[in-house]
């Protein structure tokens, strides 16, 4: 909680502490009671209560106050004035004060639902690089700045280290993560004269690479001013209570105002008509919409956090209620983002080809490794030489028995004859000796409920892409099985915001644009979309910073939750609304002719307030449709 919500809460429970005992003396026995002189007996429990109503609401106050010299005259705040100021001229000094009261507590839960105001989403990227080191002309290394290198000159990147600048490999070869930059979590194998891109991790050996790009030109910095920039361009829906207010409290103020101007012309008792219009203002404060509907959706809010799906404000609960295209990065959103061993082929060798796969992978830790591994339950003599061949696989050698595992680039190096396999997926060959064995197909598993979701959005008729920096066939595989509405694949960061850019080109008017991502690399396009929701177990920092919606679980099944939430929340809310301005418009037109008094303007108020903060509470309790 920020120190300014603190403060706050501090004013609101003094306040309340103060306000509760007053209130019941002045119930029971009647603050006036102690002064005995009618003519100044009011003075008590006006100065009480003054006193009380100034410490809540001051910075109410101020703010309208504020407003009013810059022209914006009618808005809430200025209507919960006059309307309390009026309570106080008719000596109802305790709903004056219950009103900013009310009003005050409702504000606090709405800024506790939103949490802390973001940070700099540039300070928390984790991909900015430290440090480059620069090998000098002599051959020595020194650690300067990413932003002192120029084009030319030839950094060394260790495995560990994340790559400063865009270059080419001029020396040694190595795999890179590039997972931060594609979304891709296979590792990709480098050698000399591949070009590497800033921002991607070197994971097994040194490698040195010649500088094509200035730092304020890299991939990385681009990616930083992408989200940035994304930041500024989403659009700020302006605040319900305030436009409502805008006409409200306008026609509110000209209706008093003329009730006792009329009502003074027609019979002259001007005091009869200024006690009308006084009611007629009392009842017409907005405190049951002001308050029951932010409450609806610090309920709503609440409740999904429970359900591990973190929500950042009303705002885009109710945008995402309204979202009809759903844009989705794949690995790691729709598939699982880790490798399993799909099919072994031939059937009849499976056992042999998987035992020799074993063999060669044991020692390693890279994912295909890891899929092999977790597939083969035997145990086997490990005592192999094994050498690592960059990019192409895995030999493994003892006494007179040679395993070769890899791709196809190994077996053609050694002359072997093999079926070449065109499948979605990493193919991994297995031969020993001079015989072709079969190969291995590793895939990345789509999520499980991904199926349940999509068909549901399906069914909504809710348009369903996917925006992925995997190859071709992979993402059609994943489009098919899931009969996703379109997809894009083998995009970059800047190429996923160009796509997004080109669907809210070709949306409808009105039509709000949700994108799911998890990965640094989906940053800019959660900040550029309506709504951007992120996969928060495995999703990066950056990601989760620059979404609305976070699902803490990576479960896709949390967003049929968010939907439900979403839409119960938008009905109450509209309920409340409607029954607030019917039952309002009712007793103010009661009040006009008189018929209303004081007690019938104060239900109006504070009871229909009530009623609707009961009702907005239901958002918390949402049952399975």
């Amino acid at each position: 909680m920020s120190k300014k919500l603190k403060k706050r809460l501090i004013r609101i429970i003094i306040s309340l502490v103060v306000f509760i005992p007053l209130f019941v003396v002045d119930l029971l026995i009647g603050l006036d009671s102690f002064i005995d002189d009618p003519k100044i007996s009011w003075l008590i429990p006006f100065l009480s209560f003054l006193l009380i109503y100034l410490f809540i609401s001051y910075d109410i106050l101020i703010k309208a106050f504020k407003n009013i010299i810059h022209g914006q005259i009618f808005d809430e705040n200025f209507l919960m004035i006059i309307a309390t100021i009026g309570a106080f001229c008719i000596q109802e000094f305790p709903e004056a004060v219950a009103v900013m009261l009310l009003y005050q507590i409702g504000e606090f839960f709405q800024d506790l639902a939103v949490g802390k105001s973001r940070k700099s989403i540039a300070e928390l990227m984790d991909i900015r690089p430290d440090f480059a080191s620069l090998v000098k002309d002599n051959g020595e290394i020194e650690v300067v700045d990413p932003e002192l290198i120029e084009i030319g000159n030839i950094i060394r990147v260790k495995p560990g280290e994340r790559i400063p600048l865009d270059g080419v490999i001029v020396s040694g070869d190595s795999s890179l993560d590039m997972k931060a930059l594609t979304g891709e979590s296979l590792p990709v194998d480098v050698e000399k004269g591949n070009e590497v891109l800033s921002g991607a991790i070197n994971l097994t050996s040194t490698i040195d690479i010649k500088v094509s790009k200035t730092f304020s030109d890299s991939t990385v910095n681009k990616i930083l001013e992408l989200v940035e920039n994304a930041s500024n361009v989403k659009s700020k829906q302006e605040n319900f209570i305030t436009k409502f207010a805008k006409y409200y409290t306008p026609i509110v103020v000209i209706s008093a105002i003329l009730l006792v101007v009329i009502g003074w012309a027609i019979n002259g008792h001007i005091e009869v008509w200024v006690a009308r219009a006084l009611n007629f203002l009392v009842v017409s404060c907005p405190c049951a919409i002001v308050i029951s509907v932010p409450l609806s959706f610090f309920a709503s809010i609440g409740k999904a956090a429970k359900l591990g799906i973190l929500i950042k404000g009303s705002l885009y609960l109710e945008n995402f209620n309204k979202a009809k295209t759903f844009v989705f990065d794949k690995t790691g959103t729709l598939t699982k983002g880790n490798f399993v061993v799909k099919s072994i082929v031939p059937e009849d060798k499976k056992e042999e080809i998987l035992k020799n796969a074993y063999i060669c992978e044991n020692q390693s830790s890279h994912p295909i490794a890891l899929s092999i591994k977790a597939m083969y339950q035997g145990k086997e003599d490990l005592d192999y030489k094994i050498t690592n061949v960059p990019g192409k696989g895995v030999i493994a050698k003892k006494d007179k028995d040679t395993i070769y595992c890899g791709n196809h680039k190994l077996l053609d190096e050694y002359g072997f004859n093999y079926p070449l396999i065109d499948e979605a997926g990493t193919v991994v060959y297995v031969c020993k000796n001079k015989d072709y064995l079969g190969y291995i197909l590793i895939k990345d598993e789509i999520k499980e409920d991904a199926y349940e979701l999509i068909s549901y959005f399906n069914k909504q008729n809710i348009k369903t892409i996917m925006l992925t920096g995997d190859n071709e066939k992979c993402a059609k595989e994943v489009q098919e099985a899931l009969k996703l509405s379109s997809y894009k694949s083998s995009l970059l960061p800047q190429e996923k915001v160009s796509e997004i850019e080109q669907i809210f080109i070709n949306k409808e008017k009105n039509e709000l644009i949700a994108y799911v991502g998890d990965g640094i690399n989906d940053a800019p396009t959660l900040a550029r979309a309506d709504i951007g929701i992120s996969m928060g177990g495995v999703g990066s920092d950056a990601a989760i910073e620059a979404s609305d919606i976070v699902l803490m679980h990576d479960n896709l099944s949390s967003l049929l939750k968010a939907k439900q939430i979403a839409k119960k929340t938008i009905r109450i809310v509209k309920e409340n609304i409607w029954f607030a301005i019917l039952v309002k418009v009712a007793i103010l037109i009661l009040s006009a002719f008189g018929i209303a008094n004081i007690w019938i303007a104060i239900f109006g108020d504070v009871g229909v307030a009530l009623l609707c903060v009961l009702n907005a509470l239901r958002c918390g309790r949402v049952k399975k449709e």
